[in-house]
């Protein structure tokens, strides 16, 4: 295979996933607690790391692991989703009563631990009743909802925060430097968007942008095209559209939306984050800081309608966008809580 100089997807996420704990990013809650607990010497035997993908629930379990000096060699991961059977954990049951190679503890990670079949869920849990004084299992979830109790109460339960946009943003400008990109204004935000709160999908699109540009610099046009991301010139025109109290036009701008089979979700983010913008900085003195690295169109609309005495954009606006985006996801149509929504706003400003 030829060296390539830019990464796979899985290298560029494991290049960047901690190592240590002050590599973590946003989850200095339970960092703090394991710390105290290694400090303290007082080691639980089961732990539960639960949140949603990509949040550094396996991550944070090596480290911990790594932090009570535990070697690789009495390290285990298990991925339940491949192996959930009785078999599996009976495997692991007999494994647990030998004594560790090089550590004072064997560490047993067992991700998508939902997964489990009844029967391995009752196999684990007579292991974790009397489990040897060597051992420590580390169970990750994404749902906690689908672990039994009697799991959950022998377990100390970690619940793991999602990142938000702004963090996101800034762990896509670090990645992107150290790989040797710069990227244009908007970009970075784009890309913490679509990454929808994990730290894996994030960095999974910006290694596609990367890998797919011929240049250094990446334009966020490029990333509309690459991604299927929503195009700045499609979101504008239908804010300009609401501004003016234009349905015909603002639905027009939805049907050119599921024509290009873009997601309608992301549309309205995006949609949603302009707006507001919009709204504060015609209802406040204080400069909005939060998008600091808007494009030159971005900025030139914003600043046209927040001069605008006749925008139809208040708070009224922002709210019906507001459910149409909550709506969404369970709509039988995927544009129908959207056009609804133009619709109920078109009617009360006319």
């Amino acid at each position: 295979m030829k060296e390539q100089s830019k990464a796979s997807y899985s290298v560029l996420y494991r290049k960047y996933r901690p190592f240590d704990w002050p590599q973590v990013i946003g989850q200095g809650h339970i960092i703090s607690v394991l710390e105290k607990s290694i400090k303290a010497d007082k080691i639980a035997h089961a732990y539960l790391f639960t949140g949603s993908r990509g949040t550094g629930k396996t991550s944070i379990a090596r480290i911990f692991a790594r932090a009570l000096d535990v070697s690789e060699n009495d390290m285990y991961e298990i991925d339940a989703a491949s192996n959930r059977g009785i078999d599996d954990i009976r495997e692991i049951r007999d494994g647990v009563n030998v004594l560790p190679f090089e550590s004072k503890y064997k560490v047993y990670i067992i991700d998508e631990v939902h997964m489990l079949t009844k029967e391995a869920f009752n196999a684990l849990l007579k292991t974790l009743e009397e489990p040897p004084a060597h051992v420590i299992f580390i169970l990750a979830t994404t749902e906690t909802d689908k672990i039994p109790e009697t799991i959950l109460s022998r377990c100390q339960i970690f619940s793991f925060k999602k990142p938000n946009r702004e963090v996101l943003k800034n762990h896509v400008v670090d990645v992107a430097k150290k790989e040797g990109y710069s990227l244009e204004a908007g970009v970075a935000d784009l890309v913490a968007l679509l990454g929808d709160g994990s730290f894996r999908d994030t960095l999974g699109i910006l290694q596609k942008v990367l890998s797919a540009s011929k240049d250094t610099k990446i334009l966020i046009k490029e990333v509309e095209e690459i991604t299927g991301a929503p195009k700045s010139s499609l979101v504008n025109d239908f804010i300009v559209a609401l501004s003016a109290g234009n349905k015909d036009e603002a639905l027009s701008v939805v049907s050119k939306v599921k024509g290009e089979n873009i997601s309608i979700k992301t549309f309205i983010a995006l949609v949603l984050e302009k707006v507001r913008f919009i709204l504060i900085l015609k209802n406040s003195n204080q400069k909005e800081t939060m998008n600091k690295d808007i494009s030159e169109d971005d900025q030139a609309l914003v600043d046209t309608l927040v001069k605008d005495e006749k925008s139809k954009i208040n708070s009224g606006l922002l709210k019906e966008l507001l459910k149409a985006y909550d709506a969404t996801s369970g709509a039988c149509i995927e544009s129908l809580p959207l056009e609804l929504s133009v619709i109920d706003i078109m009617n009360g400003v006319s």
